[in-house]
């Protein structure tokens, strides 16, 4: 890195030449260097790290190279950030951000084996801790924009993980080396930035190569197998159809993966939308046993309609809970509780019914602290050991008792909670 690193805030588009041309450039993005903001994360870091190498009793004249970053990445888009009153730069009325967090640094002393971990980030998930790189005026459904902004922030990364940073820490200069993990990706992102079909196709999975038909027959057994170069791999198949396949051929030969992929993320499940997701297939089990569908085969649009409004009338009485337009966190988080089945219970009308519901809420109660949290073994060990048991549990209770709403189709996410969780 430069003497000078203090370069500051930089146009997001340099390294491309302005070649927007609705927008006026100079409005459309604002980032930090990657390696100027890498450094004045370590400089921030630095009594840090000089009080880890203390504790671990470390000589912290002799620890001068062999110090390993991992840095976690995230990236987001932030919906509406209109103008109110518009009087500046038509500029999209999306923003999209782009921020790092360090998770952890650690130390190999010539001569050790171990190394030696002397800075855990004790709240990952702070926005404390989270530095944001890149702010953009771009939709995250954007492809082409987001590519042409990101794209030198992909080029300095690379650029970095072949390279040392050696910085002064404590008076004394030291020797970083960097990984980068992408996890801080919603699915939408994640099927975007890898080049996945969006997340209503068959290919239902960023994480295994599973159909959705192949996801409701078998819910539990799957091993997370797509990988930032096998989808390069299959592009370029996607690409060039070397066997002069049909388009329908040549999709299940690469499995969805239909764009290219342009940066790497990290397989992982992303715990609010698990969160999400699985609340909305929740509320949905509710109106449908509410309205004995078992029983039927495809109910008037008005009869639903009924059901749902019974429901939430019972949840707006009994819990306060009122009723949303979209699912969000806060109503997951509500919703998903012994007491919220409870309620509904009172309105379902053959014991079995509700015992099997009961049951299904209890298996995913067991199942989720595991998925929020950041460390499983250490916060919930018995949850974690039993996760498989109740995942298969509860996949047979929807394939058996539900089975009105599985025969042949699943949910991104409860694929997700039931098959890659363990």
């Amino acid at each position: 890195v430069s003497s000078s690193w203090n370069v500051g805030i930089i146009n997001g588009l340099s390294g491309w030449t302005v070649s927007v041309d609705d927008v006026p450039a100079d409005t459309i993005a604002r980032r930090f260097r990657y390696d100027v903001a890498l450094v004045s994360t370590l400089k921030d870091l630095e009594e840090d790290i000089m009080e880890g190498l203390r504790e671990k009793g470390l000589d912290d004249s002799t620890c001068t190279s062999g110090f390993t970053v991992v840095v976690k990445e995230s990236c987001d888009g932030m919906g509406d950030v209109s103008e109110k009153h518009g009087g500046g730069p038509a500029v999209p009325e999306k923003a999209v951000r782009f921020s790092f967090t360090v998770m952890s640094i650690t130390v190999q002393a010539e001569g050790e084996e171990e190394a030696v971990t002397i800075f855990q980030e004790q709240k990952p998930n702070s926005e404390l801790s989270c530095r944001p790189l890149c702010l953009m005026f771009v939709d995250e459904s954007d492809h082409e924009m987001l590519t042409a902004i990101l794209g030198p922030v992909v080029a300095e990364r690379k650029a970095m993980k072949e390279s040392r940073l050696i910085l002064s820490i404590g008076g004394l200069l030291r020797s970083f080396r960097f990984y980068f993990r992408g996890t801080g990706y919603d699915e939408k992102m994640v099927r975007e930035l890898e080049g996945l079909e969006a997340s209503g196709s068959t290919y239902i999975c960023t994480l295994c190569d599973s159909t959705r038909a192949e996801a409701s027959q078998n819910m539990v057994l799957h091993s997370i197998t797509r990988s930032h170069e096998e989808n390069l791999e299959r592009y370029e198949i996607w690409r060039t159809n070397p066997f002069s396949e049909s388009a329908d051929e040549l999709r299940d030969r690469v499995k969805g993966v239909s764009a290219k992929p342009f940066m790497e993320t990290q397989p992982t499940l992303d715990a609010l939308h698990c969160d999400i997701g699985n609340a909305t297939e929740f509320y949905k089990i509710f109106q449908d046993e509410i309205g004995e569908m078992y029983q039927k085969n495809n109910p008037p649009r008005e009869e639903r309609r009924r059901w749902r409004s019974i429901l939430d009338k019972q949840l707006r009485k009994k819990l306060k809970l009122k009723p949303v337009m979209r699912m969000n966190g806060n109503y997951a988080r509500r919703l998903m509780t012994h007491e919220a089945v409870k309620v509904v219970c009172e309105l379902v009308p053959s014991e079995e019914r509700r015992k099997a519901l009961t049951e299904l809420m209890e298996l995913y109660l067991q199942m989720k602290p595991v998925w929020r949290s950041t460390c499983p073994a250490r916060d919930c060990p018995d949850q974690l050991c039993r996760y498989s048991f109740n995942s298969q549990r509860f996949a047979e209770l929807l394939s058996t008792t539900f089975k009105y709403r599985y025969e042949g189709k699943i949910t991104n996410y409860l694929h997700k909670t039931l098959a890659h969780v363990p």
